[in-house]
């Protein structure tokens, strides 16, 4: 999360009646995945602004799966299409706002057409900040096999009372019984109550294997106070609560997440004196337990609503798996572009190092960004369901929660957020005034320092002129 970001109780929020069309939408073709993360806020990284945070509740909710009916009008798709010059009008003075620093990149296309009705560099490859978590779901959902979870298991040790903890890459798994900020995890007391079920000794030592995942623990481009931090930590295959210090901790995060998961291990199993150490596990050894994370789908879901940086790199390297890749950050970054150039995507000028979007050596251009989300908003049959649910609602949940505030674009815009320093983008589905769905995607790159919320703001009102469009 980013570390000056200012968080609202959720008790001040207020419930409004809002135009809802575009939650419809996703609704029906998101196959029941939505979900909502009320008070949460962008796990963007803007290291420029480190000041003024204030604590808040966290309250999220995720429905069980349905098989929903349909509910979309049979000639969706017949609404006006803007005009391009009209809109292009509507959107100029927006553009030129001094907020943006003076260079905005951006594209708007029509959904159902695929036609281009707006564009401004949309082909420069820039800083996409938490944006490049667009193509990192977009692989997931391409990549790794659909309803796929996550698996943290217990075997035996080497000797009598050892046990080993060996990570399946799930950041997800919750240290209270209760769960964390991550509807659907998994929990240590579960996996606690298999083992002392199972094991037959006192458990004196708990090995942590994390050796799902190789390479360095921080991506390229990551600064060193990037992790840990508040909104991110080292990266390995072991970890609890994302590497937090509790299920809603919102403090720094642990430096060595994957000892720390040895430990909240141990303390479950009643032995937090117990020694940790890391280590690998032997072939063949007893299962002693083992507990699941939520469907992939959930968790991109998840991951886009928080902007959850750890949780980000972790379904990355669940692509680089899926295809035979090494699960580090390069083969991660590289398995995301691969999958996603053998979908059809335009990957020319882009670089991808991580696959939170958190290092500045990542380039991407709008129109790339756009092209995903039209693809996840176009045909039911296409992937990208769980992207478009996992999309903030404007005034209402996740990194969108605080923003957008008494617009008539609130419950309207679903967008993902990105913040870094000089950096501020936003991309997402609207539908405009005539009803018309329109997936837009805007960077302005040369944000001002310190103008991170101003730069926000300009781009809620951007995206809101999208809303209140009729452009014809």
């Amino acid at each position: 999360m980013s570390p000056g970001v200012d968080r609202r109780p959720v008790t001040a929020m207020v419930h409004r009646r809002r135009r809802f069309a575009v939650g419809s939408l996703v609704a029906a073709i998101a196959a029941g995945l939505t979900f909502a993360v009320v008070g949460l806020v962008d796990g963007d990284a803007d290291r420029g602004d480190q000041a003024s945070t204030t604590s808040a509740a966290l309250t999220p909710q995720l429905p069980e799966l349905l098989e929903p009916a349909p509910i979309l009008p049979a000639d969706i798709g017949g609404e006006p299409v803007p005009d391009p010059q009209v809109l292009a009008g509507v959107l100029a003075p927006e553009l030129s706002d001094p907020r943006l620093g003076g260079r905005v990149n951006g594209q708007v296309v029509d959904v159902a057409t695929g036609g281009v009705l707006f564009e401004q560099s949309a082909g420069r490859a820039v800083v996409p900040a938490s944006m490049a978590k667009l193509a990192t779901a977009m692989a997931v959902e391409i990549a790794v096999e659909p309803g796929r979870r996550l698996t943290t298991t217990v075997v035996s040790g080497p000797n009598p009372g050892e046990v080993v903890l060996v990570g399946g890459g799930d950041p997800t798994l919750s240290s209270a019984p209760g769960g964390n900020v991550y509807p659907g995890a998994a929990t240590l007391a579960d996996l606690a109550a298999q083992v002392t079920a199972a094991v037959g000794v006192p458990v004196t030592a708990v090995i942590v294997d994390s050796s799902l995942f190789a390479g360095p623990a921080t991506g390229p481009g990551w600064g060193e106070a990037d992790a840990p931090s508040r909104y991110a930590a080292p990266i390995t295959a072991t970890m609890v609560d994302a590497g937090r210090f509790g299920p809603l901790d919102d403090g720094p995060r642990s430096g060595v997440p994957d000892l720390d998961a040895g430990r909240a291990l141990a303390a479950a199993l009643g032995v937090p004196d117990a020694a940790v150490s890391a280590g690998t596990a032997r072939p063949g050894e007893r299962l002693l337990g083992e507990v699941s994370s939520a469907a992939v789908e959930r968790l991109v879901e998840q991951m886009l609503s928080l902007s959850d940086n750890v949780l980000a790199e972790a379904l990355a390297r669940q692509v680089a798996l899926a295809v035979g890749r090494p699960a580090t950050f390069d083969g991660a970054a590289a398995a995301v572009r691969s999958t996603l150039e053998r979908a059809g995507f335009e990957l020319s000028g882009a670089v991808l190092v991580d696959g939170s979007g958190l290092s500045t050596a990542n380039r991407l251009s709008p129109g790339l960004i756009s092209e995903i989300l039209r693809t996840a908003a176009g045909d039911p049959q296409s992937p990208g369901r769980a992207l478009l649910a996992g999309l903030p609602v404007a005034a209402y949940d996740g990194t969108l929660f605080e923003r957008f505030g008494a617009s008539p674009a609130g419950g309207v815009v679903r967008a993902k957020t990105g913040t870094l320093n000089g950096v501020s983008a936003l991309a997402g589905i609207v539908e405009t005034a005539d009803g018309r769905l329109l997936v837009f995607a805007f960077v302005a790159d040369q944000v001002p320092l310190g103008g991170r919320f101003p730069a926000e703001a300009a781009l809620d009102e951007l995206a809101s002129a999208l809303a209140a469009c009729g452009c014809h």
